[in-house]
């Protein structure tokens, strides 16, 4: 009895978690309004002109191995 009791809730939970994300909420078919802010491309390109070039380069793996191989005895 109490097997069929737990295999019951399962059985619930799975179908309404399954049920949950199938809704999808209503559409009335208006177009929803635009409050993105417009991109500006000068403004981003001055932007990116003003980052500052590395002078090294980067090595994302540096920590976890050195970034000069080992040099082979002759």
């Amino acid at each position: 009895m109490r097997i069929l009791v737990i295999a019951a809730a399962v059985l619930a939970l799975t179908a309404a978690s399954a049920q949950a994300q199938g809704r999808r909420p209503p559409n009335d078919g208006a177009k929803p309004a635009d409050n993105t802010p417009k991109v500006d491309e000068k403004a981003y390109k001055a932007a990116l002109e003003r980052i500052p070039e590395p002078k090294d380069k980067y090595d994302p793996w540096g920590g976890a191995r050195p970034s000069e191989p080992a040099k082979k005895p002759k």
